[in-house]
């Protein structure tokens, strides 16, 4: 393993080693997406309609590629946004992530549906940490885990706003994926075909959705779709008023991820948010929908300068987080990016994305005459299509 991981030069090579990896489930699961996936690749190919135009002498031996988020510093410019089920895909789960995060020093997210408990990952690191809320119909739930994150010192509390119900993700549908997954006679052949994974999934730690098993069965020991979870365990009255409620009783940094129109964007500024989080949830609720790259420049013309705009979704490439940047955002974040390479080889993995990502990000600066990304500017890009 260590050696096939030595040669993953990029996001592909390392989607290839955990499609290896993994039973096709729950490979499945991570690579898809809502109906047609139309959204899902218009995610990562938005970036090709858009080109960077370097400068050059400009002195670039020594660079600045640290970002400033809701009052953190990070030494990249992307970081590792919140995602559910982190132990179906490598035993160590979010802890692999956290490490990983902190030793690249830049923001870790946890999920509602995360299978590690908040206050061990606040124990485990003293990076900036991001817990992502789901709105439950159960508010003694809600009330829970808001507790849970203050107790464990989480920095930032995010509100997912685009899970007012669950896509249409049939990919998930056609595998039969449920968490934790249903035993099959199909399911039994490929977690069969796949015996390290298997046997990590039987005999290690039993298998949680650590915040909310106190409260709900469903997705800890009663099998559930992602989809289907989404449509009956969520609260599907959620509005801005409960979002102004949630951000009084955190009382701390207060982002929205999911916000993909400018009047979206203008009320998270209205009601005193530090930060958005422009993202479709990759591609997996509204497929059709707009990719975060192609909405960037219309909700950074509306509220640049007055709140933290990060760019979530459909990031591979050193050049995406650079054109990003270019248009306006503070800075990027990812799922997959990080997710594949967990699962193709833990916290090693993740570390071998983060830096895979560093490295292309110094390069790429250097290559376009940029020593700090402050530097960096709409002058740069040209679109293909204006």
């Amino acid at each position: 393993m260590p050696r096939m991981l030595k040669n993953c030069s990029n996001f592909s090579d390392l989607r290839d080693l955990a499609k290896r990896r993994l039973p096709s489930p729950i490979f499945n699961y991570i690579d898809g997406a809502a109906e047609d996936e139309v959204t899902y690749r218009r995610n990562t190919l938005a970036f090709e309609d858009c080109d960077l135009v370097p400068n050059v002498l400009a002195g670039v031996e020594d660079i600045d590629m640290s970002v400033n988020v809701m009052g953190f510093k990070l030494d990249l410019p992307i970081f590792c946004s919140p995602t559910a089920l982190q132990r179906l895909f490598h035993y160590e789960g979010e802890r692999a992530v956290a490490l990983a995060a902190e030793k690249y020093n830049t923001l870790f997210g946890v999920s509602s549906l995360g299978t590690v408990p908040l206050r061990e990952i606040g124990e485990l690191i003293d990076s900036p940490k991001m817990f992502q809320f789901y709105f439950h119909k159960d508010r003694a739930l809600n009330d829970a885990m808001i507790d849970l994150a203050i107790e464990a010192k989480f920095d930032v509390l995010t509100l997912t706003v685009d899970t007012i119900t669950g896509g249409n993700r049939e990919r998930d549908l056609r595998t039969g994926f449920t968490t934790p997954p249903r035993l099959t006679p199909s399911s039994l052949f490929q977690f069969g075909i796949k015996p390290a994974w298997a046997l990590n999934f039987l005999f290690r730690e039993k298998f949680e959705l650590s915040q909310l098993k106190d409260h709900v069965k469903q997705g800890s020991n009663i099998a559930i779709s992602v989809g289907d979870y989404f449509s009956t365990m969520l609260d599907q009255t959620l509005d801005w008023g409960h979002a102004e409620d949630l951000k009084r009783k955190w009382n701390g940094k207060f982002c929205l991820k999911g916000i993909m129109s400018p009047l979206d964007a203008r009320k998270a500024v209205d009601l005193g948010a530090d930060a958005i989080m422009i993202s479709n949830h990759g591609g997996r609720q509204l497929d059709g929908s707009r990719s975060p790259f192609d909405q960037l420049e219309e909700i950074v013309e509306e509220v640049g300068g007055e709140i933290d705009i990060v760019l979530d979704g459909g990031i591979q490439r050193g050049t995406h987080i650079l054109k990003a940047m270019a248009l306006g955002a503070t800075a990027c974040s990812g799922g997959r990016m990080y997710l594949f390479a967990l699962a193709a080889a833990g916290r090693k993995g993740v570390e071998k994305a983060l830096e895979n990502i560093r490295t292309e990000v110094e390069r790429d600066m250097k290559l376009m005459g940029l020593k700090s990304l402050k530097e960096i500017n709409r002058s740069m890009l040209r679109f293909r299509h204006n």
